[in-house]
């Protein structure tokens, strides 16, 4: 019997915790940001390389990322970034 698929996700304190379940949101852990799986700057900075894909970090949903002390991606996010933005 295989094991359950594991998936590391950030918690709300910033730790590093193990889910069952994928997380929702994306994001990037020395610019403290986050957004979508499907942001076309975070796949397109992946595929560049330069190490972007080892700072890539994953959130269960959006509360947990900002509870984290991330922000909102201006590009894939940009009403939630504006919200953020104006505090």
């Amino acid at each position: 019997m295989s094991q359950p698929v594991r998936y590391r996700l950030v918690s709300a304190d910033g730790s590093f915790v193990w889910s069952e379940t994928p997380g929702t949101l994306g994001g990037h852990r020395r610019r403290r940001v986050y957004g979508r799986l499907d942001c076309k700057k975070a796949r397109r900075a992946v595929a560049l390389g330069g190490g972007y894909a080892q700072q890539r970090v994953f959130f269960a949903d959006e509360a947990t990322a900002r509870a984290a002390g991330y922000r909102p991606c201006a590009s894939c996010m940009p009403e939630e970034y504006k919200a953020w933005k104006q505090g």
